[in-house]
């Protein structure tokens, strides 16, 4: 493996665009003048920053996190994980087995199961596992209806929904293929892309491959523009740091892959999770992932991938989404902090528990800035709102590096707005609620 790295950095890292790598570091300059200037205003936000030492290093630490995820991402393309992968070549076409468990969808389930029969793949080795979880609409006559398009198309049809996760678990024991590609019933991976998602198991440590996925139904409003920027950054920046150090915390649902024989072994844990005494209903991505992870096997992030998926288009929906993702992302870093440090210390450190400090100080941090401060010290929240919005300057300018022609990169400032007066609070609910393990949205 040294071998095999040391060429790769030979043939491949004395070729690299110079103007690119130049135009970032330019980016990482100025990420460090922003970074001061957040430090010098967010702490404005009291008369006497001395007087509030709580505040003061929440904001150096924060802001400084921040900062090192865009850093991360920016070693994404040049990272362990495109070294080894990048060298890797031939035909390598293990069978895939698409699972898709649905309730409800007769709109969009004809799209993505028609994209996942043409992928630029050999069609004798593609299998579609579409499970019909109690739908109560038309679903299971439009599954009917493409049968008889799709010879290879299978079909589970449940009168009584059980839920996504048992769906995903029935598709999982039934698939045939060695690497089982799991989407969400409005979501569909580009056929030419394909490949890319299968190309990175040849490596054996790789478990889990996440794709990159956007939202197909981005221009619908403001709502779904605001998404659309958060999409990228939660994929582009976020998910490559994350792939820098092969341990991406949540393959996404809507379009990742899982290699069957680590699947298989740890399905009936993760299918019979509780927490609390009580069966955990969502974040079955993320459960996933932390349980390929813990056995030690890595996970990855390829923006070499395009997906697309819907994302919510009205408030309430949006609401019901961000309560639940909330939940199943409190739940699995509590079950991925008792092994994380031991598999892999260095990201433990650096990334996962201060994104968990982080998560969980930032709602406190914003009540004691945006309410307390103002009422009880009469100080004004100016300050701490520009602050946030710096923050949201580091992430557009690497955005804008990667993705000159993504018109959505403005709505990344509407997000930082909604996510300070609204989004960072709904971990108060989310905590409170934990117990109510309703899907909400399905």
């Amino acid at each position: 493996m040294t071998t095999q790295v040391l060429n790769f950095v030979k043939q491949n890292y004395l070729r690299l665009n110079f103007s690119d790598l130049a135009y970032q570091l330019f980016l990482l300059f100025l990420g460090i003048i922003t970074l001061f200037l957040i430090v010098l205003v967010k702490t404005k936000t009291t008369t006497e920053f001395l007087s509030d030492p709580l505040l003061l290093f929440y904001t150096i630490f924060v802001t400084t996190f921040q900062l090192s995820r865009v850093v991360g991402a920016m070693f994404y393309r040049y990272s362990a994980s495109k070294i080894i992968l990048g060298n890797m070549g031939g035909a390598y076409e293990p069978s895939v087995t698409f699972v898709i468990p649905c309730k409800n969808e007769e709109k969009s389930i004809t799209k993505t199961i028609e994209k996942s029969f043409e992928t630029d793949y050999p069609k004798e080795k593609i299998e579609v596992i579409v499970i019909n979880d109690g739908s109560t609409d038309g679903t299971i006559n439009v599954l009917n209806d493409l049968k008889k398009r799709f010879e290879k198309l299978v079909v589970v049809n449940w009168k009584v929904n059980r839920g996504k996760r048992y769906g995903m678990a029935e598709g999982f024991r039934m698939a045939k293929g060695e690497i089982i590609v799991q989407l969400d019933s409005d979501s569909y991976i580009e056929p030419k892309t394909f490949r890319n998602l299968i190309k990175p198991f040849q490596n054996p440590q790789i478990g889990a491959v996440c794709a990159h996925a956007d939202p197909e139904n981005a221009d619908e409003n403001l709502l779904t523009k605001m998404q659309a920027a958060y999409y990228f950054i939660s994929f582009r920046i976020l998910k490559a740091a994350e792939s820098t150090f092969f341990a991406v915390f949540c393959c996404s649902g809507c379009s990742s892959a899982y290699r069957k024989s680590i699947i298989l072994p740890i399905l009936d844990e993760w299918l019979n999770e509780r927490f609390l005494g009580l069966p955990v209903t969502w974040g079955d991505d993320r459960a996933l992932t932390n349980r390929v992870l813990k056995l030690g096997s890595k996970t990855i992030y390829t923006d070499e991938v395009q997906a697309y998926t819907i994302c919510p288009n009205n408030l309430k929906t949006f609401l019901k989404q961000q309560v639940r993702w909330k939940k199943g992302w409190f739940v699995n870093s509590m079950f991925a902090s008792r092994f994380v440090y031991k598999k892999q210390p260095f990201v433990a450190t650096t990334y996962f528990f201060p994104l968990i400090f982080v998560t969980l100080a930032t709602p406190f941090m914003a009540t004691r800035a945006l309410i307390y401060n103002p009422i009880f010290r009469d100080v004004t929240p100016l300050f701490y709102i520009a602050g946030v919005f710096l923050v949201a300057c580091i992430m557009v300018l690497y955005y804008r590096s990667v993705a000159r022609d993504n018109k959505y990169w403005p709505y990344v400032f509407v997000w930082s707005l909604i996510n300070m007066i609204l989004l960072s609070f709904i971990l108060f609910y989310a905590l409170a609620t934990i117990q109510n393990r309703k899907w909400g949205t399905r």
